[in-house]
């Protein structure tokens, strides 16, 4: 078995969420749930078929965004992987309802940060082990740090 790394492509102001799968009926049933979850989203998905034919599956409402998914798709190579760009929305307005896709069996993160998947390769092919998602914290939060957090959950619309 051979342990690879593999660095996720995007630009920093793009969230993805990566999913674990089992069903080439995800892709439509995903693309459903995010264009109810947020009217005029846009994003792209490419989910990876771990049989039968083993094609990069693709749907979506943004060209770019289904390009981004089916590149990042394409390098982490591993069956029965979901991936979902997203360009006007934030994962937290999508992500219940992801998780409540009959198809979702786990969820590895959902993010805007730099992101590596750590991937396991055998003689059969590959499988996600896990992510590293963003870097590594620096100190905890001091109290007059806090209003810093309450005041950007605000501006987002997050709280009132």
């Amino acid at each position: 078995m051979k342990l690879i790394s593999v660095k996720i492509k995007k630009p920093a102001e793009i969230n993805f969420i990566l999913v674990q799968s089992h069903f080439i009926k995800t892709v439509e049933d995903v693309h459903e749930t995010l264009v109810e979850a947020v009217p005029g989203i846009k994003f792209g998905v490419a989910f990876c078929e771990a049989s039968g034919p083993r094609k990069i599956r693709t749907s979506g409402t943004d060209k770019e965004m289904i390009k981004l998914a089916a590149d990042n798709a394409k390098n982490v190579g591993c069956g029965h992987s979901l991936f979902i760009f997203l360009k006007n929305a934030f994962p937290v307005n999508v992500l219940n309802r992801i998780k409540n896709v009959s198809e979702v069996v786990n969820i590895f993160c959902a993010t805007a940060n730099p992101t590596e998947v750590i991937v396991a390769e055998t003689k059969q092919g590959r499988g996600i082990l896990g992510v590293v998602d963003g870097e590594s914290p620096l100190s905890v939060e001091k109290e007059s740090e806090v209003k810093g957090r309450k005041d950007l959950l605000r501006k987002f619309g997050y709280k009132l």
